[in-house]
């Protein structure tokens, strides 16, 4: 990727795309892209120079260069088919991302939970170490661009382990938080594998390839997949450990160590244990690079989240909305438990994302969802894939109902009307799933926030 290269995005309104075409810009490329939907994203990057076309179109296509598409984007779109047959090469986002990656030197995190945080505090730990990293993450970062750090130092990125082909997306150093039965058993669709066992197969065959590797010692089943000589961090076991740790409604702090030897006290200021792993991750992968304690404890005190992981939407009076990217039945747990520690009546409105992830896991949400104090759930957020008959968001209510749980499914109107109407000082209410449930939180502020004022 030395030579100057024109790309052409489709779908670059999400953050992920967003993210590759600036740092493709920064790298001094030519970048142009199309979305559905321009957003946000897209106003920015036409601020910055980055032209964005509403739609898919052929017209769009560049004279010569590379087409890069979502997975979103259907292989037999007219656009792409254009695009071949004009000679231009059509790539996938994974690829684009393994010639950046291959750029210069650099590290990567995947896993089935904990890759956007833990690269975004990774980031904060090189920036302050000095070493000007580029960053590419699936979240909005505060202070950066979206989901880009720009730099001229090492490249580190989330590899998205449910891209069937994100063992092309090679790295010198490779971080693998967990791994849990998610994108799996779908047959030939992109972001799916055939099974737990190929994507077993797929991650070891991503650390084989990388020069050190970083992993979670106390995930189950994670030991087997990595090469001899990796460095592993936990709380139970590897060289690198969290020493009594110390969880709060706000944050946590712990005593970092490598190989029993104390090296000093990290506090964060993102609350939860599953945020303490991450940094804990972070952090081991820092040591393996070469970066030193202070670096360390620097990056992660200045980290103060990502977008949609916990995120603070507003406060209406005495009652607080929160939104969360959870789509998993563990990443929901998590959230939900971390959210009980801030005080208040926990009421959660949750949108399944995907069928097939919501036949698979319906029983495990209502377990989790029972966590709550009350759960509101909507109907499922299909991303592209198609109706399963007797699947739906009523499934998993029915299910955390006879578990107990104070469950209702209902619809987007209902659910924000019903919210109005019975909103109390001291609630916490959390938005939460993959899809476009975040909208509900905002409006909720916004309708009910004008009111109050």
């Amino acid at each position: 990727m030395s030579e100057t290269t024109r790309y052409h995005l489709m779908g670059i309104e999400g953050v992920g795309m967003s993210a590759l075409a600036e740092a493709l810009a920064y790298l001094g490329h030519a970048v142009d892209g199309c979305d559905l939907r321009p957003g946000p994203a897209s106003r920015r990057l036409v601020e910055e120079g980055i032209g964005v076309h509403p739609g898919h179109d052929p017209a769009h296509l560049p004279e010569s260069g590379v087409v890069v598409a979502s997975n979103a984007v259907p292989e037999d779109h007219p656009e792409l088919e254009a695009a071949r047959r004009r000679g231009l090469r059509v790539q996938k986002r994974i690829q684009t991302l393994a010639d950046l990656l291959a750029g210069g030197p650099s590290l990567g995190v995947t896993g089935t939970h904990g890759k956007t945080t833990t690269t975004a505090m990774l980031g904060r730990i090189f920036e302050a170490a000095g070493a000007d990293p580029l960053v590419l993450v699936g979240a909005r970062v505060p202070g950066w661009r979206g989901g880009a750090r720009l730099g001229n130092g090492p490249r580190i990125a989330e590899i998205d382990e449910s891209d069937r082909r994100f063992p092309e997306a090679r790295v010198g150093l490779a971080v693998v938080t967990n791994l849990e039965d998610d994108h799996v058993g779908a047959g030939d669709q992109p972001t799916y594998h055939e099974s737990q066992e190929a994507l077993r197969a797929a991650v070891a065959r991503w650390l084989r390839a990388a020069d050190r590797v970083v992993y979670h010692a106390d995930w189950p089943g994670l030991s087997d997949l990595v090469p001899g000589g990796a460095l592993g961090f936990g709380l139970a076991r590897g060289q690198v450990r969290a020493e009594n740790p110390s969880l709060t409604a706000g944050g946590s702090r712990f005593t970092l160590s490598l190989r029993g030897r104390p090296l000093g006290q990290v506090a964060l200021s993102v609350p939860g244990r599953h945020n303490l792993e991450n940094a804990l991750a972070a952090a081991a992968a820092a040591l393996a690079w070469g970066l030193d304690f202070p670096a360390i404890r620097r990056g992660l005190a200045a980290f103060r989240g990502t977008g949609r992981r916990l995120e603070p939407v507003g406060r209406l009076g005495e009652a607080r909305v929160y939104d969360d990217y959870a789509h998993h039945p563990t990443e929901v747990e998590a959230t939900l438990r971390t959210a009980r520690r801030m005080g208040g009546r926990v009421r959660v409105v949750f949108q399944p994302h995907r069928y097939r992830r919501t036949a698979r896991f319906a029983d495990r949400f209502a377990r989790a969802l029972a966590l709550a104090d009350e759960a509101i759930v909507l109907e499922v957020y299909p991303a592209g894939e198609p109706p399963i008959p007797g699947v739906s968001g009523a499934r998993i209510a029915e299910a955390a109902r006879a578990l107990g749980a104070r469950a209702r499914f209902m619809g987007w109107d209902e659910a924000l009307a019903y919210l109005r109407s019975t909103l109390a000082p001291g609630d916490l209410i959390l938005t939460m799933g993959a899809g476009d449930v975040w909208r509900l939180g905002r409006r909720l502020v916004e309708e009910v926030g004008s009111v109050w004022r």
